[in-house]
């Protein structure tokens, strides 16, 4: 479609056509929905993030795009292993031991998203490449509710567009969060810095075994960072992601600078993975070295009045565990069914934007979780952070995390509240260790209302406020607020049925939407 096509109207317009914005778009079409998907630039475009999770594959069944998925060719993916401590063995993640069709794939980006977005198109929604939005306009009887937007085509027409609801999926300039609200907050614990390049002729790992052709990834032996080798059809991308201070300081120490300083420092921090190397002993490199701040973050908010902000829109982590393509569905199924609820008078609209915020941000704060534990073994690695102190390897770290690392926390009916928060808080004591012994010496040092679950929820600052320079509050304080974003969690082997805001996702073709969950009586 030409930028003369774009309807100077639609119910429902969505900015960015990557995969959180395309899945929106595909389920809203499939609902009947008017859809309307403007993308700034033409696909197929170049993007990183090409590892995905098997939890991806009931998101894109619903859509009906799995199939289309499975045909390409895409390099399948039968698991993970990662080398935490050079001193122990590696751990795995299995996709495919419990369930042999569950296996993921790693995917060139350029193919992967393309195919999504023709997909939205194909079922309806219109999609115009080529075309930016410039800026949003907002209801002058509500000065936070968005109303059009003004858009210009790489061919310079210009125009505006009305709707009933906006879906921010702009990737990392993030427009509603970082222009109009100005709420975004970067994690300062995640402020890395990646490099990374293509090479073919490269070795796999574990041939002639079920494990054969896995993604690999491991920590700098001088605990800087870590690498990834994830192999892709006829190649295969290899990058490091190092604390951004710790890079600076190697590029400093060696004189590097510029483009050409990048590519001599990548290869000399592929001398600390020598895991990578092995694999690269034969390879032989292509192309660029191509570097990004790998900056994680935020924002408290990801719905308002009439909007909803998904993907890297609002908030990103880190890709160490590749809930990239994971978190951008959901946040597209979860903003399409809230929109939908509204649109058919389930609940009112402050309700679905409530239900939209808080199901993303549990989403974002289970793997936050899982990578800041990671992180602290990558950098700590003489600790038993992930793993007893008599044991060789994170095989039981794996067991505990995995319904998190595989993305089956939010798919997966089967997944019990008690095992997910046995992760949880697996991956919260690897965070802040603590013990009973020091929640009874911190409950008479501060005021007990700080401690109750239903208490009030505290900000870092607040923690520390309160704290007041007493380390043990808090770190038991800061366990606390963790636990208070994945508890009371209602669970129905309906897209796991988690109720937020008293409301849960009836994911059903035709009647996508939202139900109200009431409590269950007390029997007297």
């Amino acid at each position: 479609m030409s930028a003369q096509d774009i309807p100077s109207h639609s119910d429902i317009l969505i900015i960015g056509g990557g995969p959180a914005g395309s899945y929106a778009a595909s389920v809203l079409a499939r609902e009947d929905h008017q859809v309307t998907v403007l993308e700034r630039d033409h696909f197929p475009r170049y993007h990183i993030g090409e590892s995905m999770l098997p939890s991806c594959r009931p998101f894109m069944r619903f859509i009906g795009v799995e199939q289309k998925v499975i045909d390409f060719g895409f390099c399948v993916k039968v698991g993970a292993a990662l080398k935490f401590d050079h001193n122990k063995r590696e751990g795995y993640t299995d996709f495919i031991k419990e369930h042999p069709g569950n296996a993921a794939w790693n995917v060139t980006r350029a193919d992967f998203d393309d195919l999504l977005l023709k997909h939205a198109a194909e079922n309806g929604a219109k999609v115009f490449e080529g075309t930016g939005v410039t800026s949003i306009s907002f209801s002058a009887e509500n000065p936070e509710q968005p109303v059009s937007v003004d858009w210009k085509s790489d061919t310079g027409v210009t125009g505006t567009t009305t709707f009933k609801y906006l879906i921010d999926a702009s990737g990392r300039n993030g427009l509603m969060s970082t222009r109009y609200l100005k709420n975004r907050k970067f994690n300062k614990a995640l402020r890395n810095v990646a490099y990374w390049g293509y090479w073919t002729g490269q070795d796999m790992y574990a041939p002639g075994t079920h494990r054969e052709n896995a993604t690999w990834l491991e920590s700098l032996t001088d605990e800087t960072g870590w690498g990834w080798f994830i192999p892709l059809a006829g190649k295969v991308s290899v990058g490091v992601v190092m604390k951004e201070d710790f890079s600076k300081e190697k590029k400093a120490a060696a004189g590097l600078k510029g483009p050409e300083g990048n590519a001599k420092h990548y290869f000399n921090q592929l001398k600390f993975v020598p895991g990578v190397q092995k694999l690269l002993n034969k390879a032989t490199f292509q192309g660029e070295v191509m570097s990004a701040g790998d900056y994680s973050y935020s924002a408290p908010v990801h719905s308002g009045p009439n909007f909803r902000i998904i993907g890297d829109a609002g908030a990103f982590i880190d890709p160490f565990f590749s809930s990239g393509v994971h978190l951008a569905f959901n946040g597209g199924l979860t903003a399409a069914s809230s929109i939908s609820a509204a649109i058919r008078g389930e609940c009112t609209e402050e309700e679905a934007g409530r239900f939209h915020t808080e199901r993303v941000g549990t989403s974002y704060t289970r793997y936050m979780m899982v990578v800041l534990a990671a992180y602290r073994q990558l950098t700590s690695q003489n600790e038993p952070v992930l793993s007893d102190v008599d044991e060789d390897n994170y095989d039981r770290a794996f067991e505990f995390i995995k319904p998190v690392i595989q993305g089956t926390a939010d798919t997966d009916p089967t997944i019990t509240e008690e095992r997910l928060q046995a992760t949880l808080d697996f991956c919260e004591h690897a965070m802040a260790v603590t013990d009973p012994e020091m929640y009874e010496e911190v409950s008479k040092r501060i005021d007990p209302k700080y401690m109750a679950n239903d208490g009030p929820v505290l900000s870092i600052e607040e923690a520390r406020e309160i704290a007041n320079g007493d380390e043990e509050v808090e770190m038991v304080l800061r366990r606390i607020q963790g636990r208070k974003a994945v508890e009371s969690l209602y669970w129905e082997p309906n897209f796991r049925g988690e109720k937020f805001a008293g409301l849960s996702i009836r994911m059903e073709r035709g009647n996508l939407g939202l139900n109200r969950v009431y409590a269950t009586p007390v029997a007297a």
